[in-house]
């Protein structure tokens, strides 16, 4: 079954993507829930149309994209958090603590978006994570989770 995606959809593709996926896949999940419509003739024509008239601005974005990849490449980050005995951390540090540490330097980007390797730290050490600003735009952010003074 071909279908056209409306929003993001993980471990699938993005938006305005023309995708093939199993019928009960598409049938029972995909459209109800409004990530996706039918690519029939007309649909793809439309959507060709709207990719054509979307490329001039695509580029502004992917530019913009670019430029803070750059800013973030420079940026060192250093979360602090409590930590007990060792090196183990009282909680976590998670994607939402990377976002407000990113927030604080000025570059406001949502957790969704947001990904950090292994998930959840639970450790103080340097860690990376990876930062998705555009579809064709990827950041590795190295961070480093150090301990409160007491």
């Amino acid at each position: 079954m071909e279908l056209i995606l409306k929003k993001d959809v993980d471990n699938l593709g993005f938006k305005d993507d023309l995708v093939t996926v199993k019928n009960g896949y598409g049938r029972n999940y995909l459209i109800p829930q409004g990530f996706a419509i039918l690519a029939t003739p007309s649909a793809k024509k439309v959507l060709a149309e709207t990719l054509r008239q979307r490329a001039f601005k695509e580029q502004k974005v992917i530019d913009d994209a670019r430029k803070t990849a750059e800013a973030l490449n420079k940026l060192e980050i250093k979360i602090t958090a409590k930590a007990g005995s060792g090196d183990k951390l009282f909680g976590s540090v998670t994607t939402i603590n990377l976002a407000e540490a990113l927030e604080k330097e000025g570059h406001g980007i949502e957790k969704k978006y947001i990904t950090i390797n292994g998930g959840s730290v639970k450790r103080t050490g340097k860690y990376n994570a990876v930062i998705r600003l555009h579809r064709e735009v990827i950041v590795d952010l190295p961070f480093e989770v150090a301990a409160e003074a007491k």
